[in-house]
């Protein structure tokens, strides 16, 4: 589980392919805390470390995360989100993220307002909703939304997110992977269940 609040942005310094698979090795600042086998968000995708080299270290991403995420898009020298698994007994600072990213959206406007940054989403008609105050998953960000409507939604930036996320690169056009609040999903299960 995890919060959505970045910690670190990773450079990616090569992607391979083995088999269905992409072995992409990244380098963090962070790097020496971490230990194979543990789970670190990426752009909002849970991914397993596979090995540790000095500062660089290498996770895997399956055919099921490849066709479900952004990560066929990712190229040597981006960067991505960092965020490590929360701990249990410390605050939540964002809100309770899986890692497990629901569909691709695209970034079809954003603004730069006085001291702040509004971007525009937009997603695929799908069972997946935002409501006004809700929260979202933008590249594993924890962000709440100011604007919803029907397959898309707005989100304002505060400086200190610009310059410490992904978001600094985000252009119109862009794609951008999305987890919806895990609450609103099982309430629209239930509802739908419910009234069916």
């Amino acid at each position: 589980m995890f919060t959505g609040i970045i910690e670190n942005l990773a450079k990616i310094i090569s992607i391979k392919k083995s088999k269905g698979n992409l072995d992409i090795t990244l380098s963090s600042s962070l790097t020496s805390e971490f230990k194979i086998d543990q789970s670190i968000s990426h752009n909002g995708i849970c991914l397993t470390i596979t090995n540790i080299d000095g500062n660089n270290y290498t996770v895997t991403a399956i055919e099921e995360t490849i066709n479900k995420t952004t990560i066929n898009s990712w190229k040597k020298g981006d960067s991505v989100n960092l965020e490590r698994a929360m701990k249990l007994g410390d605050r939540l600072d964002g809100h309770m993220i899986q890692g497990h990213v629901d569909q691709i959206g695209t970034c079809v406007d954003f603004t730069m307002k006085d001291g702040s940054w509004e971007y525009v989403i937009q997603y695929e008609k799908s069972e997946n909703i935002t409501v006004e105050k809700g929260s979202i998953a933008v590249n594993g960000v924890s962000l709440t939304v100011i604007d919803s409507k029907t397959n898309s939604f707005k989100v304002a930036i505060i400086p200190y997110t610009y310059e410490h996320t992904s978001f600094k690169t985000l252009r119109k056009g862009d794609l951008i992977n999305l987890e919806f609040d895990i609450l609103g999903k099982y309430l629209y299960k239930m509802s739908k269940n419910y009234l069916s």
